[in-house]
Protein backbone atom coordinates (compact mmCIF):
# COMPACT_ATOMS: atom_id res chain seq x y z
CA UNK A 1 0.00 0.00 0.00
CA UNK A 2 1.15 3.68 -1.24
CA UNK A 3 2.49 5.54 2.00
CA UNK A 4 2.52 8.72 -0.37
CA UNK A 5 -0.32 11.37 0.15
CA UNK A 6 -1.56 13.96 -2.85
CA UNK A 7 -3.83 15.45 -0.31
CA UNK A 8 -7.03 17.73 -1.61
CA UNK A 9 -9.12 19.71 1.18
CA UNK A 10 -12.15 21.05 0.49
CA UNK A 11 -14.11 24.39 0.99
CA UNK A 12 -16.39 24.33 4.21
CA UNK A 13 -16.02 27.27 6.47
CA UNK A 14 -15.14 26.21 10.22
CA UNK A 15 -15.92 22.67 8.95
CA UNK A 16 -12.77 22.99 7.56
CA UNK A 17 -10.86 22.74 10.64
CA UNK A 18 -11.63 18.73 10.93
CA UNK A 19 -8.26 19.02 7.49
CA UNK A 20 -6.58 19.64 10.68
CA UNK A 21 -7.28 16.27 12.04
CA UNK A 22 -7.08 14.57 9.09
CA UNK A 23 -3.54 15.90 8.34
CA UNK A 24 -2.69 14.67 11.47
CA UNK A 25 -3.99 11.13 11.23
CA UNK A 26 -2.11 10.46 7.91
CA UNK A 27 0.73 11.69 9.63
CA UNK A 28 0.52 9.06 12.62
CA UNK A 29 -0.50 6.38 10.63
CA UNK A 30 3.13 6.97 9.01
CA UNK A 31 1.81 8.40 5.43
CA UNK A 32 3.73 10.99 4.16
CA UNK A 33 2.27 13.87 2.39
CA UNK A 34 3.81 15.00 -0.61
CA UNK A 35 1.20 17.70 -1.96
CA UNK A 36 -1.21 19.60 -1.79
CA UNK A 37 -4.22 21.49 -3.07
CA UNK A 38 -6.92 23.28 -1.23
CA UNK A 39 -10.06 25.68 -1.77
CA UNK A 40 -10.85 28.05 0.89
CA UNK A 41 -10.73 26.54 4.48
CA UNK A 42 -8.71 24.32 2.29
CA UNK A 43 -6.67 26.34 1.11
CA UNK A 44 -6.32 28.04 4.58
CA UNK A 45 -5.53 24.79 6.34
CA UNK A 46 -3.79 23.25 3.86
CA UNK A 47 -1.06 26.24 3.40
CA UNK A 48 -0.32 26.40 6.49
CA UNK A 49 0.40 22.52 6.67
CA UNK A 50 2.80 23.24 3.76
CA UNK A 51 4.43 26.10 5.74
CA UNK A 52 5.13 23.77 8.31
CA UNK A 53 2.68 25.73 11.25
CA UNK A 54 -0.38 23.53 11.35
CA UNK A 55 0.80 22.38 15.52
CA UNK A 56 0.85 26.51 16.23
CA UNK A 57 -2.32 26.83 14.27
CA UNK A 58 -4.22 24.04 15.95
CA UNK A 59 -2.80 25.62 19.29
CA UNK A 60 -4.11 29.83 18.18
CA UNK A 61 -7.71 27.88 17.24
CA UNK A 62 -7.58 26.44 20.71
CA UNK A 63 -8.04 30.18 21.88
CA UNK A 64 -10.89 31.34 19.41
CA UNK A 65 -14.26 32.07 21.21
CA UNK A 66 -16.98 33.96 20.01
CA UNK A 67 -16.08 37.08 21.69
CA UNK A 68 -12.60 36.59 19.82
CA UNK A 69 -14.36 36.07 16.99
CA UNK A 70 -15.76 39.55 17.03
CA UNK A 71 -12.53 40.88 17.69
CA UNK A 72 -11.31 39.48 14.76
CA UNK A 73 -14.13 40.80 12.22
CA UNK A 74 -13.33 44.13 10.62
CA UNK A 75 -16.79 45.80 9.59
CA UNK A 76 -16.81 47.38 6.46
CA UNK A 77 -19.18 49.94 5.41
CA UNK A 78 -19.31 48.78 1.53
CA UNK A 79 -22.27 47.59 -0.53
CA UNK A 80 -20.58 44.19 -1.39
CA UNK A 81 -18.99 43.07 1.90
CA UNK A 82 -19.59 42.94 5.09
CA UNK A 83 -15.93 42.17 6.32
CA UNK A 84 -12.50 43.95 5.45
CA UNK A 85 -10.42 40.30 6.25
CA UNK A 86 -7.39 42.16 7.19
CA UNK A 87 -7.78 41.67 10.79
CA UNK A 88 -8.29 37.94 10.82
CA UNK A 89 -5.27 37.19 8.10
CA UNK A 90 -2.69 39.62 10.22
CA UNK A 91 -3.48 37.87 13.16
CA UNK A 92 -2.75 34.65 11.44
CA UNK A 93 0.68 35.87 10.19
CA UNK A 94 1.35 36.50 13.81
CA UNK A 95 1.89 32.41 13.99
CA UNK A 96 2.67 31.62 10.78
CA UNK A 97 5.06 34.23 9.17
CA UNK A 98 4.38 34.46 5.28
CA UNK A 99 6.28 32.53 2.73
CA UNK A 100 6.81 32.51 -0.80
CA UNK A 101 4.79 28.93 -2.09
CA UNK A 102 7.15 28.14 -4.61
CA UNK A 103 9.71 27.66 -1.38
CA UNK A 104 7.46 25.60 0.64
CA UNK A 105 8.82 22.17 1.22
CA UNK A 106 6.01 20.52 -0.80
CA UNK A 107 3.72 21.53 -3.39
CA UNK A 108 0.91 23.75 -3.05
CA UNK A 109 -1.98 25.34 -4.57
CA UNK A 110 -4.62 27.47 -3.58
CA UNK A 111 -7.88 28.23 -6.09
CA UNK A 112 -9.88 30.83 -6.27
CA UNK A 113 -12.65 32.28 -8.81
CA UNK A 114 -12.72 35.24 -10.94
CA UNK A 115 -15.82 36.64 -10.45
CA UNK A 116 -15.98 39.10 -14.08
CA UNK A 117 -15.32 35.87 -15.99
CA UNK A 118 -16.67 33.29 -14.09
CA UNK A 119 -12.89 31.27 -14.07
CA UNK A 120 -11.24 29.72 -11.95
CA UNK A 121 -7.69 31.22 -11.07
CA UNK A 122 -5.18 28.82 -9.20
CA UNK A 123 -2.29 30.11 -7.03
CA UNK A 124 1.02 28.36 -7.50
CA UNK A 125 3.80 30.69 -6.93
CA UNK A 126 3.47 34.56 -4.83
CA UNK A 127 2.74 34.86 -1.06
CA UNK A 128 1.16 32.44 0.90
CA UNK A 129 -1.00 34.49 2.24
CA UNK A 130 -1.99 36.79 -0.71
CA UNK A 131 -3.44 33.11 -2.24
CA UNK A 132 -5.15 32.10 1.06
CA UNK A 133 -6.54 36.15 1.02
CA UNK A 134 -8.23 35.34 -2.72
CA UNK A 135 -9.26 32.08 -1.84
CA UNK A 136 -11.17 32.17 1.21
CA UNK A 137 -13.11 35.31 -0.06
CA UNK A 138 -16.76 34.56 0.61
CA UNK A 139 -19.08 36.55 -1.55
CA UNK A 140 -20.79 39.11 0.36
CA UNK A 141 -19.11 38.31 3.48
CA UNK A 142 -15.39 38.69 2.84
CA UNK A 143 -13.93 41.98 0.87
CA UNK A 144 -13.18 40.69 -2.56
CA UNK A 145 -9.37 40.79 -3.98
CA UNK A 146 -8.51 42.94 -6.73
CA UNK A 147 -5.28 41.59 -8.49
CA UNK A 148 -4.08 41.78 -12.18
CA UNK A 149 -7.31 43.09 -13.21
CA UNK A 150 -9.24 40.39 -11.50
CA UNK A 151 -11.62 40.50 -9.12
CA UNK A 152 -11.54 37.15 -7.02
CA UNK A 153 -13.56 35.63 -4.69
CA UNK A 154 -14.10 32.47 -2.56
CA UNK A 155 -12.25 28.64 -4.72
CA UNK A 156 -15.25 26.97 -3.75
CA UNK A 157 -17.57 28.64 -5.51
CA UNK A 158 -16.03 27.21 -9.19
CA UNK A 159 -14.29 24.39 -7.69
CA UNK A 160 -14.71 23.20 -4.08
CA UNK A 161 -12.51 20.41 -3.77
CA UNK A 162 -9.63 20.66 -6.80
CA UNK A 163 -8.58 17.09 -7.24
CA UNK A 164 -7.63 18.39 -10.57
CA UNK A 165 -4.85 20.57 -9.03
CA UNK A 166 -3.05 18.66 -6.84
CA UNK A 167 0.74 17.60 -8.07
CA UNK A 168 1.25 13.80 -8.56
CA UNK A 169 4.14 11.97 -7.64
CA UNK A 170 4.93 8.48 -9.15
CA UNK A 171 3.01 5.54 -6.07
CA UNK A 172 1.08 8.38 -4.61
CA UNK A 173 -2.80 8.13 -3.35
CA UNK A 174 -5.16 10.74 -3.96
CA UNK A 175 -7.03 11.86 -0.98
CA UNK A 176 -9.88 13.88 -1.02
CA UNK A 177 -11.65 15.58 1.94
CA UNK A 178 -14.77 16.71 1.27
CA UNK A 179 -16.62 19.08 4.21
CA UNK A 180 -18.37 20.70 1.78
CA UNK A 181 -21.97 19.55 2.43
CA UNK A 182 -24.08 19.16 5.34
CA UNK A 183 -26.07 16.50 6.77
CA UNK A 184 -29.12 18.17 6.31
CA UNK A 185 -31.40 15.48 7.15
CA UNK A 186 -29.74 14.78 10.29
CA UNK A 187 -29.68 18.69 10.78
CA UNK A 188 -33.88 19.42 10.44
CA UNK A 189 -34.37 16.17 12.71
CA UNK A 190 -32.28 18.13 15.48
CA UNK A 191 -34.03 21.64 15.03
CA UNK A 192 -37.16 19.65 15.34
CA UNK A 193 -35.95 17.91 18.23
CA UNK A 194 -34.69 21.77 19.72
CA UNK A 195 -38.12 23.39 18.33
CA UNK A 196 -40.01 20.40 20.11
CA UNK A 197 -38.25 20.89 23.34
CA UNK A 198 -38.57 24.40 23.34
CA UNK A 199 -42.69 24.19 22.99
CA UNK A 200 -42.96 21.63 25.77
CA UNK A 201 -41.39 24.58 28.12
CA UNK A 202 -44.25 25.87 29.88
CA UNK A 203 -42.18 28.33 31.81
CA UNK A 204 -43.41 32.19 31.58
CA UNK A 205 -40.53 33.32 29.25
CA UNK A 206 -40.08 30.32 27.21
CA UNK A 207 -44.19 30.55 26.62
CA UNK A 208 -43.85 34.26 25.86
CA UNK A 209 -41.02 32.94 22.67
CA UNK A 210 -43.07 30.98 21.53
CA UNK A 211 -45.81 33.19 20.99
CA UNK A 212 -43.54 35.71 19.12
CA UNK A 213 -41.58 32.89 16.87
CA UNK A 214 -43.21 32.01 13.92
CA UNK A 215 -43.66 28.03 13.49
CA UNK A 216 -41.21 27.87 10.51
CA UNK A 217 -38.15 30.28 11.90
CA UNK A 218 -35.60 28.04 10.96
CA UNK A 219 -36.94 28.75 7.05
CA UNK A 220 -36.07 32.58 6.00
CA UNK A 221 -34.37 34.67 3.31
CA UNK A 222 -31.30 33.67 4.84
CA UNK A 223 -31.02 30.36 5.62
CA UNK A 224 -32.92 29.68 2.00
CA UNK A 225 -29.99 31.64 0.62
CA UNK A 226 -27.23 29.66 2.16
CA UNK A 227 -28.82 25.88 2.02
CA UNK A 228 -29.52 26.65 -1.98
CA UNK A 229 -25.20 28.34 -2.52
CA UNK A 230 -24.31 25.06 -0.42
CA UNK A 231 -26.23 22.72 -2.47
CA UNK A 232 -24.53 23.97 -5.54
CA UNK A 233 -20.85 23.79 -4.40
CA UNK A 234 -22.02 20.21 -2.72
CA UNK A 235 -22.99 19.40 -6.39
CA UNK A 236 -20.05 20.53 -8.47
CA UNK A 237 -17.69 18.06 -5.17
CA UNK A 238 -19.82 15.39 -6.15
CA UNK A 239 -19.41 16.05 -9.86
CA UNK A 240 -15.25 16.78 -9.20
CA UNK A 241 -14.92 13.42 -7.48
CA UNK A 242 -16.79 11.56 -9.99
CA UNK A 243 -14.44 13.09 -12.30
CA UNK A 244 -10.82 12.17 -10.69
CA UNK A 245 -11.87 8.83 -8.93
CA UNK A 246 -9.32 9.81 -5.78
CA UNK A 247 -8.47 6.85 -4.06
CA UNK A 248 -9.46 7.84 -0.84
CA UNK A 249 -12.45 10.08 -0.47
CA UNK A 250 -13.62 11.35 3.06
CA UNK A 251 -17.02 12.43 2.70
CA UNK A 252 -17.51 14.03 6.11
CA UNK A 253 -20.81 15.94 6.48
CA UNK A 254 -21.62 17.50 9.87
CA UNK A 255 -25.26 17.99 10.98
CA UNK A 256 -23.96 19.94 14.04
CA UNK A 257 -21.49 22.55 13.28
CA UNK A 258 -21.93 25.31 10.80
CA UNK A 259 -19.92 27.56 8.65
CA UNK A 260 -18.83 29.67 11.85
CA UNK A 261 -18.59 27.81 14.83
CA UNK A 262 -14.87 28.62 14.94
CA UNK A 263 -15.25 28.45 18.55
CA UNK A 264 -15.21 24.49 17.71
CA UNK A 265 -12.29 23.95 16.52
CA UNK A 266 -11.32 21.13 19.05
CA UNK A 267 -14.58 19.05 18.18
CA UNK A 268 -13.45 19.37 14.42
CA UNK A 269 -10.06 18.20 14.63
CA UNK A 270 -11.32 15.03 17.02
CA UNK A 271 -13.84 14.22 13.76
CA UNK A 272 -11.25 14.50 11.07
CA UNK A 273 -9.18 11.79 12.91
CA UNK A 274 -11.90 9.79 13.84
CA UNK A 275 -12.85 9.57 10.11
CA UNK A 276 -9.71 9.81 8.73
CA UNK A 277 -9.07 6.62 10.82
CA UNK A 278 -12.01 4.35 9.45
CA UNK A 279 -11.27 5.72 5.95
CA UNK A 280 -8.08 4.29 6.17
CA UNK A 281 -8.73 1.18 7.16
CA UNK A 282 -11.35 0.86 4.90
CA UNK A 283 -9.03 1.42 2.14
CA UNK A 284 -6.47 -1.23 3.70
CA UNK A 285 -8.96 -3.77 4.02
CA UNK A 286 -10.09 -3.10 0.48
CA UNK A 287 -13.53 -3.28 1.42
CA UNK A 288 -14.94 -0.87 -0.98
CA UNK A 289 -15.76 -0.15 -4.55
CA UNK A 290 -12.91 1.62 -6.74
CA UNK A 291 -11.07 2.28 -3.38
CA UNK A 292 -13.28 4.94 -2.43
CA UNK A 293 -13.53 5.03 1.44
CA UNK A 294 -16.78 7.40 2.20
CA UNK A 295 -15.84 9.08 6.03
Amino acid sequence: MGKKVALVLSSGGARGLVHIGVIEELLAQGYEITSVAGSSMGALVGGIYAAGRLPEFREWMKTITKRRMIELTDLSLSINHLVKGERIIAAIEEIVPDVRIEDLPIPFCAVSTDWQNGREVVFRSGSLFAAIRASISLPSFFNPVRRDGMILIDGGIVNPIPLNRVARTEGDILVGVDVSGHDYQGQSELQQTVAAKRKRDTSLGMTILNRLLPENIEFNYITLLSRTSSLMIRQNSKLMAQLTHPDILLDIQLNRYGGFDYDKSEKLVAIGRNRTRKGLQHYAEGKLADGEAKG
